[in-house]
């Protein structure tokens, strides 16, 4: 399983979580993604942005805010919210993931799951925050540097 399936079940799981407020355990993520047969590397990855985007997702959602101008947070469709919300959390908290690859990876999951408007609108949301917020300087004081991009 690579990175880019792992964002893209990350991105099911918190659409799941705004909706039922509940989170998948470990044994949840590995029976879901029985048949991708997931490292432990990539369990820890997704279960480090599915629990850091909930934990911090007050911080994260006011950064989104104060960036799209003019779209109340609420507004923006779930898929793309949420899609922001992950890649958010790694421009914050993951210096080991440079900021191109996650806004890239946000763009590409972007296309394949939302509209065709879509892409744009969260790279350009994506772009600001990497610039303004983060570079790469991230908040996590133990980012995993040994984890393949």
């Amino acid at each position: 399983m690579t990175r880019r399936e792992a964002r893209e079940y990350v991105l099911q799981a918190l659409f799941q979580y705004e909706f039922t407020r509940s989170v998948s355990t470990r044994q949840e993520i590995q029976e879901w993604l029985v048949y991708k047969s997931p490292s432990d590397d990539i369990l820890e990855f997704i279960e480090d942005i599915i629990g850091g985007v909930i934990k911090n997702m007050t911080e994260i959602d006011g950064i989104i805010q104060s960036v799209s101008k003019n779209w109340e947070l609420q507004r923006i469709a779930s898929v793309d919210r949420n899609i922001i919300r992950f890649a958010v959390y790694e421009l914050l908290y993951r210096a080991d993931i440079p900021a191109a690859v996650t806004i890239n990876e946000a763009v590409d999951i972007a296309k394949k799951y939302s509209t065709v408007e879509s892409f744009s609108f969260i790279n350009g949301i994506l772009d600001t925050i990497a610039r303004d917020n983060a570079p790469n300087n991230a908040k996590n004081s133990n980012p995993r540097k040994e984890l393949k991009q």
